[in-house]
């Protein structure tokens, strides 16, 4: 196995990946020219000089690195003399720090990044949403090097697996530990609202309300088949993918905590996993006050993102504030308000293999939902104040409340 593994960029990552099967990490700076695949204020601030650094430090220890220039959207600046410009000065610097490869998802730059930088192997992306052989082969004919296939709609699906594992060449990649909902209709949304969100220079300036994860949060509180309804690998169903030909896996989550990084490491390395699998596939954002000097840091960065006075309510913006803050699993709670037993899915995948989801009803199925009855425990005070504070919030969007409009009722 080959394992892609998000970086922290904290220093003490590197030594503590060592005699695990890593051939790359994989991230970008917090913010560039073109965006990416998570929003500037989900990640740790870092300077261009500690990127260099830790990209030297990985090709030291025999591992290489994945730039990420996977927007799912530009916003047309791909087809401007400016936006071709901040994408070639890009290529140059993570080029120049010796990345040695790079993820896009829009076709247009595939071939511009293989012309112009043929040193770089590039990758496509999961926001590329490749989930059938026709879009497989058009990406090996493009010339790509490998592909990340789309996860929230593939793996549960092991034929469409081995139909696409057999008709191409080039590698192919799993993300093991994602844990969205299964044909996630926000998706689409939510790729281009974190696209924008760390791209220089666009209108929003870095800020944004993550409604999609906050609609998946709440869907998997209210009805908590969900957590199980969805694309995760346990670490003990890696061999279940291993038997049709995939060999590379991805491991996320890039705010993660370097302890947790490498427990998720391990424990796929290992292939098994004792205790809460939401420890293994929860997404994880970069929170402040962790490190020495971070409380004024913390300010500003709050400023930065999201002191809008003439964009939003900030008394409204107080609210989601605060539902971040209830929802968030890595706030220092000392317990666990939602706990799925990894021990007690033994065997889930197998009667999973028989269901062919894209076609089935899951309110008429009721596989996931007799598993989650076993496996998934939520403390109902916790659920019911959750659901709570997320039904205030969504009143306030929906009515305009939440930027101070007040809409025709009815209309």
């Amino acid at each position: 196995m080959r394992f892609s593994v998000a970086t922290n960029f904290q220093p003490d990552l590197l030594p503590a990946l060592e005699g695990y099967p890593v051939a790359e990490l994989f991230g970008k700076l917090p913010a560039d020219s073109v965006g990416g695949g998570r929003a500037s204020f989900m990640l740790a601030p870092l300077s261009k000089a500690q990127f260099r650094a830790h990209v030297q430090d990985a090709a030291g220890r025999g591992i290489g690195f994945n730039y990420l220039i996977n927007p799912a959207c530009l916003d047309n600046r791909e087809y401007t003399r400016k936006g071709q410009a901040g994408l070639e000065r890009l290529l140059d610097f993570v080029e120049g720090c010796g990345v040695t490869s790079v993820t896009v998802s829009l076709p247009f730059l595939l071939p511009i990044i293989k012309k112009r930088h043929p040193r770089l192997k590039v990758r496509v992306g999961v926001y590329a949403r490749v989930d059938c052989v026709a879009k497989a082969r058009f990406w090996e004919e493009m010339g790509a090097d490998c592909i990340t296939l789309e996860s929230i709609a593939l793996n549960r699906d092991f034929a469409m697996l081995q139909s696409i594992r057999q008709a191409v060449n080039l590698e192919l990649q799993l993300i093991a530990n994602s844990n969205c909902l299964i044909f996630c209709p926000l998706s689409g949304q939510h790729m281009v609202n974190l696209s924008h969100a760390s791209q220089q220079g666009h209108a929003s300036r870095g800020f944004m309300i993550d409604y999609c994860a906050l609609k998946c949060s709440a869907a998997k509180l209210a009805d908590p088949s969900h957590y199980l309804r969805s694309e995760f690998i346990r670490p003990e169903d890696i061999s279940a993918y291993t038997d049709l030909g995939f060999h590379s896996f991805k491991i996320l989550e890039r705010g993660a905590p370097t302890d947790v990084l490498v427990s998720r490491v391990r424990a796929y390395a290992q292939g098994r996993f004792e205790g809460n699998l939401l420890d293994l596939i929860q997404p994880y954002g970069y929170k402040t006050g962790s490190r020495p000097g971070e409380s004024l840091m913390s300010f500003k960065r709050f400023a930065r993102f999201f002191f809008r006075p003439f964009t939003i309510r900030q008394s409204g913006l107080m609210r989601l504030k605060q539902l971040a803050e209830k929802r968030g699993l890595v706030a220092g709670l000392d317990w666990d308000p939602i706990y799925i037993d990894n021990r007690l899915l033994d065997g889930f995948l197998d009667g999973m293999r028989e269901i062919d989801c894209r076609r089935t009803d899951c309110s008429q199925c009721g596989y996931c939902a007799r598993w989650t009855r076993e496996a998934v425990r939520v403390d109902e005070g916790y659920r019911q104040e959750l659901l709570q504070l997320y039904q205030e919030t969504f009143h306030d969007m929906n009515s305009g409340a939440l930027w101070g409009i007040t809409g025709r009722r009815g209309a």
